[in-house]
């Protein structure tokens, strides 16, 4: 921050015959800079910003309170300070801070705090980001209370939407069913085509009844040290048969040395399986699947991109969200398992797309020599 004896250098090395002019000049700018240094102090949220290299540039008092930030923090790298934010994965290749990002994290120093932080790009030329931090600690200890309820209206709606489901394959199945068995006695090749449908029919409500019943067990994790390259490709040889009759080009890029992770196999691959599926059924044939994985000091990045038709912005939002689906024959439940099992192993979930140019499903794992930290209960309240 500048303060009043930088002005006074510039005032002292003017000439006389202009000094007065511009010594007003300036002191007006002090003021201004005073004012907005106050309305940034007043305000309860923190505000960080940041040059092209992440280091610090201003600070104000609510965010010296919320990280318990020491005196001479300006100047300091903010990965020192923030280490449970993975910055690397918020810096393009140009060094520049690539996208705007909304994260919600638990520090425990100076108190236990849960903050929403949001990294807004500002200045492209100069490179500066904007931090700006929430304390949302009350509003998780409030919703906690409502957990059980919630997940109550959760299970109902779900089994709502699997029932409207099931019954569309189960009245097909059993028309083509009717149809097959006169069909029999008569046309042999017709018979054979009905049969094939009744089989498809089974096989979607298979599906169904697997994605349902993955997403409202919370089974817990089995935790174990594991690589998720060989995760991969087992999951790849289950698809190999599907990806090579659509002649789809399908790369795989992975550093020479992968570091492990904790996690649950079985679930890992599930995740995986269902990031695979939707990429296959968003690319055309003949078209580009990406899967590329990578990591830094803090985390494991896997992520799978499509040469498909992206998805519109009004809809990214809505992924997550049971049975929202923009695929014809979509359940709406893959991205929702997706989503607990990547959260259930302590990582997160980012979704990068745009119309007509693919989408981009990247999924972070902390690393093995990471330990994981998870949200705990909020204490109970001493009666009176």
């Amino acid at each position: 921050m500048l303060n009043s004896g930088f002005f006074d250098k510039i005032v002292g090395a003017l000439e006389p015959r202009n000094r007065g002019g511009i010594e007003a000049f300036i002191k007006r700018m002090e003021k201004e800079r005073v004012l907005l240094e106050t309305i940034f102090n007043t305000v309860r949220e923190g505000i960080i910003v940041l040059d092209g290299k992440g280091k610090v540039k201003y600070v104000n008092q609510a965010a010296v309170e919320l990280l318990g930030l020491p005196d001479d923090v300006e100047g300091g790298t903010i990965k020192r300070y923030m280490k449970e934010v993975d910055w690397n994965s918020l810096v393009g290749e140009n060094g520049s801070w690539k996208r705007t990002s909304r994260r919600e994290i638990e520090i425990l120093y100076p108190e236990r705090r849960v903050l929403l932080i949001y990294v807004v790009p500002l200045d492209p030329e100069r490179g500066d980001a904007a931090v700006i931090l929430s304390d949302v600690t009350e509003t998780k200890n409030r919703s906690m209370e409502t957990i059980e309820s919630e997940k109550l209206k959760a299970i109902s709606l779900l089994a709502a939407g699997v029932a409207h489901e099931i019954g569309n394959p189960l009245n097909s199945l059993n028309i083509h069913l009717q149809l097959l068995e006169r069909a029999l006695t008569q046309d042999r090749e017709e018979a054979m085509e009905l049969l094939e449908i009744a089989k498809e029919e089974v096989a979607r409500l298979d599906q169904v009844t697997a994605q349902f019943l993955q997403a409202v067990r919370s089974t817990k994790p089995t935790m174990m040290e594991c690589d998720i390259k060989p995760l991969v490709v087992e999951t790849l040889k289950l698809m190999k048969t599907e990806i090579e009759e659509r002649d789809i080009d399908l790369k795989c890029i992975w550093p020479e040395h992968m570091p492990t992770v904790n996690g649950d196999p079985t679930q890992l691959k599930q995740a995986f399986l269902n990031l695979i599926k939707n990429a296959l059924q968003a690319t055309p044939n003949g078209g580009e699947i990406k899967i590329e994985s990578s990591y830094d000091n803090e985390n494991v990045s896997l992520s799978f991109k499509d040469s498909g038709l992206g998805i519109p912005k009004e809809d990214i939002g809505k992924l997550l969200t049971p049975y929202f689906t923009t695929k014809k024959q979509g359940t709406g439940l893959g991205l929702m398992v997706v989503e607990r099992i990547v959260r259930e192993h302590g990582g997160q979930i980012m979704i990068d797309s745009e119309e007509g140019q693919g989408a981009n499903f990247t999924l972070l794992f902390p690393r093995a020599s990471k330990r994981i930290r998870l949200l705990q209960p909020p204490p109970e309240k001493t009666p009176h």
